[in-house]
Parts: C-alpha cells; sequence; structure tokens
C-alpha cells in the first residue's frame, strides 16, 4: 500500500487529505481567530490516529515505518553532521551564512533537558502545518494535503510549527485556553511546547541561513528567545 492510503486508514473521517479552498495562509488574523477552535479540533483528530500497529518515532519513509525507537534520539539524529544528503556536514553553516553559533547551540542545549517531557508522548502527527500548507473554505472546512513530512512525535509539535510560522497568532495562549475549556488535560503543557518549539525552530533557522534568508532567520530567531516568557506567563 502507498504511504497515503496507509495514512488515510490511520485517520478519522473527520480528517481531509483531499481539501478544495484556499491556503490558509490568506487569512487575516481575525478570520483564524474565528476558526481558532475548527483549526485545534481537526490537528487534535490527527493525533487521535491509533499507532498500535507503528513503533518508534520520527518522519515515515515509503512504508510508513520510523526510523528512531525514541524521541531523544529522533530529536537530536536531525542535528547529527554525518547524515546523507542535504544536511551533510551542515555545521560549516556557521561559517559560510548568518548562522549563529553561539545562539544554536543556547537552544539546543535548552531543548535537551525538556525532552524527557515529550518521551512516550506518540501522536500521528502531520509535521507540516505552516499555513500555506493547508487548506480551508473559511468558514467550516479545514484539510491537510500534503503529507510527505508526517510521522510519529509530540503532537504538539503541530501546534509549535503553527506558532513558529505565525507568532502574532499567539497559538501555545489560544490553544492552552481551548484545552481548559474543552476539558482536554495536557501534561506538562509548558515543557512539551517549549521543547518542541526549540527543536522545530532550530531546524528551520537552519533550513533558511542555507538558503541565505536573513529576514526569515531573524524573525525565527526571535520568536524562540520570547517563546518561554510567554509560555511562562499562562
Amino acid at each position: 500500500m502507498s504511504k497515503d492510503t496507509i495514512i488515510k486508514a490511520l485517520l478519522s473521517a473527520e480528517v481531509d487529505m483531499t481539501p478544495t479552498g484556499f491556503v490558509a495562509d490568506e487569512l487575516s488574523p481575525d478570520q483564524f481567530a474565528a476558526m481558532q477552535e475548527l483549526f485545534f479540533d481537526k490537528i487534535m483528530s490527527i493525533h487521535q490516529s491509533d499507532l498500535s500497529g507503528i513503533a518508534g518515532y520520527g518522519e515515515f519513509d515509503e512504508d510508513c515505518r520510523t526510523r528512531y525507537a525514541d524521541c531523544r534520539t529522533y530529536l537530536t539524529d536531525t542535528f547529527a553532521e554525518d547524515r546523507e544528503g542535504y544536511w551533510y556536514n551542515w555545521r560549516e553553516l556557521f561559517e559560510t551564512t548568518v548562522l549563529d553559533r553561539s545562539f544554536f547551540e543556547h537552544y539546543y542545549a535548552e531543548m535537551l533537558p525538556l525532552i524527557p517531557y515529550c518521551e512516550g508522548r506518540r501522536y500521528l502527527v502531520y509535521n507540516n502545518t505552516f499555513f500555506v500548507h493547508m487548506r480551508t473554505d473559511g468558514k467550516s472546512q479545514i484539510g491537510f494535503p500534503d503529507w510527505s513530512r508526517s510521522g510519529i512525535a509530540d503532537g504538539l509539535l503541530d501546534f509549535a510549527i503553527m506558532d513558529l510560522n505565525k507568532p502574532y497568532l499567539l497559538i501555545p495562549e489560544r490553544l492552552h485556553a481551548y484545552a481548559r475549556q474543552r476539558g482536554i488535560d495536557i501534561p506538562d503543557f509548558r515543557e512539551r511546547f517549549l521543547c518542541m518549539g526549540y527543536y522545530k525552530g532550530l531546524d528551520t533557522l537552519r533550513w533558511h541561513a542555507s538558503i541565505d534568508d536573513e529576514v526569515s532567520c531573524a524573525s525565527i530567531m526571535t520568536s524562540m528567545r520570547e517563546l518561554k516568557g510567554r509560555l511562562d506567563a499562562l
């Protein structure tokens, strides 16, 4: 079976893999605010998928298998220098691009002691919740058409990506209030969101540095610096 066929079998009927409409990136902040609960509902529907037949952590291969036995290995191996392909010897970026070594190493060190809070949190994740990859009719429908980055991780990864993409939408603040109103328990919310935010922030920062996107790098660094204070205020 194809990867998409396997994923479709895991998902509930509430999750649309072939949506129509426009890219969610076109929503204004007010339009998003009016639809925020629907976004959260749909993403949590993804996370409720039954993974009893799938082990491990990490992005799926073409057979929907994962590469890592635990969360720590998944997160730390993302930044290994000897990975084949695009990221081989990636630390050369410290010398050739705007990627700041001290900033990177500081937040990598901040991420490490937070990983135990995420260990054992295994959810199907879309892992591509940048608003350009989600589609909506602007009213009652939200869909997820591209599952190429999907896999198994702490479900807060999907929300951390949304926040990294548009921090002014205040995703963790809104999600925390949503969970409280719905009676949804999210254990260790602060620590897990920080861990996923730092992980995806560093990964995305490295990518934008590799393509000389200085504006995005500056925005990501600002977002990462502010995230802890925002979560502490909840």
